[in-house]
């Protein structure tokens, strides 16, 4: 429990921050909160599903459990670099389910002031910027914070993860 301290005491209040996860999708770097993020698997081999959209390339096993995974790429209509030995799928929680998130390359796991996250310009209809929870500068790179629900809520549906058949 974080102490309370007052202006009597002569003590200014802690700042809070928060971890987050960073990692490089084309030239940008983005984060999600590191309290999301289950684990980091290399390269794991995706099963494709018939007939999904192209931004869900298909769904893994993860000890016994399936779960969907996300081409962030393909979903923020990036430019399609194909994978490489950097590409890695973060396992992020939603409630009780896993899913997976395509990404280039992981870069390092950062503590953000929350009073260094700055809102999201208003961009007017033509940017969809849902996604987004906050920007903050990390050296000299701008870094686009993603909540994580939002990104992923609309393609997990609400149903559990499916018991993996092995």
């Amino acid at each position: 429990m974080p102490m309370l301290t007052g202006a009597a005491s002569g003590t200014a209040a802690p700042v809070q921050s928060r971890q987050y996860l960073t990692f490089r999708l084309g030239e940008g770097m983005y984060g999600v909160p590191i309290l999301d993020v289950s684990e980091i698997k290399g390269r794991p081999m995706i099963t494709p599903i018939p007939n999904a959209p192209r931004h869900l390339p298909g769904v893994i096993n993860v000890r016994g459990m399936i779960a969907p995974v996300v081409d962030l790429r393909v979903k923020f209509s990036l430019p399609n670099s194909g994978y490489d030995r950097f590409t890695v799928v973060i396992l992020v929680s939603l409630g009780k389910k896993l899913v997976g998130m395509v990404v280039d390359a992981v870069s390092d796991v950062v503590d953000l002031a929350e009073a260094a996250i700055q809102a999201v310009p208003d961009f007017g209809a033509q940017v969809d910027v849902r996604f987004v929870s906050g920007l903050a500068r990390v050296g000299e790179q701008l870094l686009v914070l993603l909540d994580v629900g939002k990104v992923l809520g609309d393609d997990v549906g609400t149903s559990e993860c499916l018991p993996g058949s092995g």
